[in-house]
C-alpha cells in the first residue's frame, strides 16, 4: 500500500509544534531528519538534541484527501504563529509501495576487513567460504562494521594474535568485536553492556555464527565478574572512556592490550592522557575523522 508523505523544514525549537499539527491532521508516525549534513557526535546525557536545520516528515495513509489535509496543516499553522510573515511550506508527496524489509535487508552487503575477516548479513552467502566469516545480525542493536570506528576495531583485530586469549568486549552492541575476536582463535569473551537487548543481540549472533555459548558470558555493568584479561575492547564514546578508565584498566593484565574507538581525532590527546597512567599508548588509527587507539597494560611496579 502506498503512503502519503508530507514533510516540513523548521528550526529545532518549532520541532513540537509542527509534529503536533501533523499528529492533529491524522499521521500515522512523525520522524525528524538532519536537512544540512550536521552531525550530532556526543549529546549530554539525557537530552535530545535537534539539527539546525530540521525536516519533520508526517507518514499519512493514502486515503488521506491531500488538499483538504494540507488546506487544515496551513491553517492550523497560522493559528499557532500569529504574526509570522514567512511560514514553513509544506512538501506532500507520494511514498511508493515497496516491501521495506527487503529494502532494509538490501543496503547490507558482505565486508572485509584486513586479510582474513569477513562481516556479512545472516541472509547472505559468505563471499570466501574459506575465510574467517562472522555471520551478522543488525537488527536488534547498533554495530555492523558500516561505521568507520567498528571497521578500524575489526582490522586491528584482524592483524593480532589472539589464540587463546581471554577478550573483555565493553559496551558490546550486537556483539560484534568479541565475536570477531571468537572466530579470530580468541578462548573466551565477557560481553558487557548497558542495555539488555544487547547483550540479547551478541547471544543470538553468537549462535548464528555456531560458536558454543560456554565461550561468552554477557552481563550487565554490575553483574559483570572483575577479571584480568589479555585484551579489552571498548567501542563506546569519549566521555564514558574517560569516566570509566580506571574500572577498564582494572580488566587488564599487566602485558595485555586494551583497544578503544568510538573517538573523534580531536579526543585523541584527551583519552592517551587519561589512560597513560595505566598503559603505554600507541598512535591512533584513524579514519573519516575517527580514531582507535591501542596500548599495553605497565607491569606492575
Amino acid at each position: 500500500m502506498p503512503w502519503l508523505q508530507i514533510k516540513v523544514s523548521i528550526p529545532p525549537e518549532q520541532a513540537e509544534t509542527y509534529e503536533d499539527l501533523l499528529l492533529a491532521a491524522g499521521c500515522a508516525a512523525v520522524t525528524y531528519q538532519d536537512a544540512a549534513d550536521q552531525p550530532i557526535f556526543e549529546p549530554d546525557l539525557g537530552t535530545t538534541p535537534l539539527w539546525n536545520a530540521t525536516v519533520v516528515t508526517g507518514l499519512f495513509a493514502a486515503e488521506h484527501d491531500l488538499r483538504e489535509t494540507l488546506e487544515l496543516l496551513q491553517a492550523a499553522q497560522q493559528q499557532l504563529t500569529p504574526g509570522q510573515n514567512t511560514l514553513p511550506e509544506f512538501k506532500a508527496e507520494i511514498l511508493e509501495d515497496k516491501d521495506w524489509e527487503r529494502e532494509w535487508m538490501d543496503s547490507y552487503h558482505p565486508m572485509r576487513f584486513g586479510n582474513r575477516l569477513w562481516v556479512c548479513p545472516s541472509w547472505r552467502e559468505a563471499p570466501e567460504p574459506d575465510a574467517v566469516n562472522m555471520m551478522l545480525d543488525p537488527g536488534l542493536a547498533f554495530g555492523t562494521g558500516t561505521h568507520p570506528t567498528t571497521a578500524l576495531c575489526l582490522e586491528w583485530l584482524d592483524a593480532q594474535e589472539l589464540e587463546g586469549k581471554q577478550v573483555v568486549d565493553y559496551g558490546c552492541g550486537s556483539g560484534i568485536l568479541g565475536i570477531a575476536a571468537l572466530l579470530l582463535g580468541a578462548d573466551h569473551v565477557q560481553a558487557v553492556d548497558i542495555d539488555p537487548q544487547a547483550l540479547t543481540a551478541t547471544r543470538d549472533n553468537l549462535q548464528r555464527n555456531k560458536l558454543p555459548e560456554s565461550r561468552l558470558d554477557a552481563f550487565l555493568p554490575l553483574d559483570a565478574p572483575l577479571i584480568e584479561a589479555d585484551l579489552l575492547v571498548a567501542n563506546i564514546l569519549a566521555g564514558p572512556l574517560c569516566e570509566l578508565a580506571p574500572t577498564l584498566a582494572a580488566r587488564v593484565r599487566a602485558g595485555g592490550r586494551i583497544l578503544l574507538s568510538g573517538l573523534l581525532s580531536q579526543q585523541a590527546d584527551e583519552i592517551i592522557s587519561t589512560y597513560s597512567q595505566w598503559f603505554d599508548m600507541d598512535a591512533p588509527g584513524e579514519r573519516e575523522g575517527w580514531i582507535r587507539i591501542s596500548g599495553t597494560r605497565k607491569q606492575e611496579s
